[in-house]
């Protein structure tokens, strides 16, 4: 923990939570949920992340910007973040709405902060901390206000050094002596530009890197904003605080960058999902949700304990509520009320479950009951809630191109649609899929 000597600064503060546009990225999971909505690790959701690490800082007034698909993050964050009547903490959601001075909806990042600032300025608070709500990572976010305050920043942005080969895929701060940022490029794909914004040599060493590290700043999209500075840079008709406010502000206000070098991983591709997802079953992951002082919090739902009965498990997360016979789970995340029946293999996939259990289905009611069938194989995929898969299915990308849709089946909402995807070579089984026994998928 640091030397923190500000311990009011927390009092005074704000947290504001993307709560994500439409996540074509991340389609079909976003399908019928927003992004900080997809479930995370088998028991959690993404927006379980910044708010469980506003909690841990002593941030306990957080506001969720919510627009699409919002229905599940809704009911999520009511169920989850409630406060006693005596607190003066909460987690509230703002839906995009129309008003007498604009009807639209949220533009982007800055556009849903500006749409919402008369309510956000309408308290007294002198710092306001803007998150994504599609992140994982773990950060105490004292120690950014403290540097902030310190440093007599107008804004400060959170970074993370990246390599040559990452920085072209994100918005790169340079800085001078003092961390102050006096460049911002995004995604520059020239060498000679890259070469100008490389890490100095004097802070590669403060940092603990070799002197001649090819790294740089990548913003990770954490910001902390003064009152005046909000207000002022929303003082016109940019959308978004990446790609408009932070370069204009650069330029007239004092900006600043505090450098992270912890794990953090923007969730914003199937393949990144998948990734992150898969690298928690290491026994050493580099993100551990076993960290007793700043725990991350999700849903209670009192599940029983899950059922394992001659199955083999090797490097798997099982999650509550599960109901495992002699199969075989490898490299996979098993969410919460899984069932997954004899013969099966689910080797480097994710499984997240269902939102509920259901009765005995009678024999010849035309569709498989919900979880994994018999010597069914799920391989390099990723199977979204309450899907039903028959038995002697199997489920793999082997023979597809990296990116294609299914044949168009009709659901039970008479809609035609895939059953499966493959993005990112990656097979998904979207939420409520109906898989029929002996396909081949």
């Amino acid at each position: 923990m640091p030397d923190l000597r500000i311990p009011s600064a927390t009092d005074k503060t704000l947290a504001i939570i993307m709560g994500g546009g439409a996540g074509t990225r991340l389609y079909p999971l976003t399908k019928d949920r927003s992004k900080p909505a997809v479930p995370l690790a088998g028991k959690y959701r993404l927006v379980d992340i910044p708010i469980s690490n506003c909690l841990n800082s002593g941030l306990r007034r957080i506001y969720v910007l919510t627009q699409f698909n919002s229905v599940s993050l809704h009911r999520h964050i009511q169920a989850t973040y409630k406060f006693d009547q005596f607190s003066r903490s909460f987690v509230e959601i703002l839906a995009a709405q129309q008003t007498p001075t604009d009807s639209g909806w949220y533009q982007g990042t800055a556009d849903a902060v500006r749409q919402n600032l008369s309510d956000f300025l309408s308290l007294p608070y002198e710092y306001y901390v803007i998150l994504s709500g599609d992140q994982l990572y773990r950060m105490d976010f004292r120690a950014v206000l403290e540097q902030h305050i310190e440093s007599r920043a107008d804004i400060t942005i959170a970074t993370i050094p990246v390599s040559r080969n990452d920085a072209t895929e994100f918005g790169i701060m340079h800085t001078d002596g003092e961390r102050k940022i006096i460049e911002f490029v995004e995604k520059p794909k020239d060498s000679a530009v890259l070469d100008g914004l490389r890490i100095p040599p004097s802070l590669l060493k403060e940092l603990g890197h070799p002197e001649d590290a090819d790294l740089y700043q990548a913003s990770m999209g954490i910001y902390v904003f003064n009152r005046d500075a909000l207000r002022s840079s929303l003082d016109n008709k940019h959308i978004d605080f990446g790609k408009h406010i932070i370069p204009e502000s650069i330029h007239r206000s004092r900006v600043q960058a505090y450098i992270y070098q912890g794990y953090w991983e923007d969730i914003g591709t199937i393949r990144s999902f998948f990734n992150a997802n898969l690298a928690l079953t290491k026994r050493q992951p580099d993100f551990s949700f076993f960290d007793a002082a700043a725990p991350v919090y999700t849903h209670m739902r009192f599940l029983p304990g899950s059922t394992v009965n001659g199955a083999t498990v090797k490097q798997a997360i099982i999650s509550d509520g599960c109901m495992i016979c002699d199969s075989h789970i490898e490299r996979a995340i098993i969410g919460v009320r899984s069932i997954i029946k004899s013969g099966s293999t689910i080797k480097n996939s994710i499984v997240m479950g269902a939102d509920h259990y259901e009765e005995i289905r009678p024999a010849g009611s035309g569709e498989p009951p919900l979880g994994i069938g018999e010597n069914t194989i799920v391989d390099h995929a990723i199977v979204d809630k309450n899907a039903r898969i028959g038995n002697g299915v199997v489920i793999t990308p082997e023979g597809k191109s990296a990116n294609c849709d299914g044949p168009l089946v009709r659901w039970s909402d008479g809609n035609e649609r895939p059953s499966w995807y493959v993005r990112d070579g990656i097979v998904i089984i979207p939420k409520n899929a109906v898989i029929p026994d002996s396909t081949w998928v």
